[in-house]
């Protein structure tokens, strides 16, 4: 497989999403990150935007709510470039709807090689990087010659 390198800026495009019961989780860790989260660009699910851009008075660009599709409109974003890392405190005991949208944005996130952090602790490693402060290089896979062999093979074999 082949692989391209893009570029990260300096300016990061960081997307923040928070399941119901760690909501408040993600806003008492993005209150102590504010003045480090400030200097970047933040990108959001609906309630969880709402709820960080009133408390912190940070501008955040919103999609929806991540059962109406906000997670699939961050999966797109990422797809398309536009974040850079993924914040995402969800979960694990509590059932939701919208499950597959969750593994759906999870696996995007890997292909596009983001950092995810899904806890506290992989956040505050994330924000605390001294990479966060500089460019960097993304190695991307080039999926597509993978997918295109697996498509050939399957219409070989049907």
């Amino acid at each position: 497989m082949s692989k391209t390198k893009i570029k990260m800026k300096k300016k990061k495009r960081i997307a923040l999403i928070a399941h119901d019961n760690r909501k408040m989780d993600l806003l008492e860790w993005a209150r102590f990150n504010r003045d480090l989260l400030s200097r970047h660009e933040l990108f959001a699910t609906g309630t969880t935007g709402h709820i960080i851009a009133g408390e912190l008075n940070l501008h955040i660009h919103k999609f929806k709510s991540g059962p109406l599709g906000g997670d699939q409109q961050v999966g797109a974003k990422i797809a398309e470039g536009g974040i850079d890392f993924l914040i995402f405190f969800w979960d694990p005991l509590a059932p939701m709807p919208h499950d597959p949208d969750v593994k759906a944005l999870l696996r995007i996130a890997v292909v596009y090689n983001i950092p995810i952090a899904n806890n506290r602790s992989s956040a505050d490693f994330i924000i605390s990087s001294p990479l966060m402060e500089s460019e960097y290089a993304i190695e991307l896979i080039d999926y597509q010659d993978r997918v295109m062999k697996i498509e050939g093979k399957k219409l070989i074999e049907e």
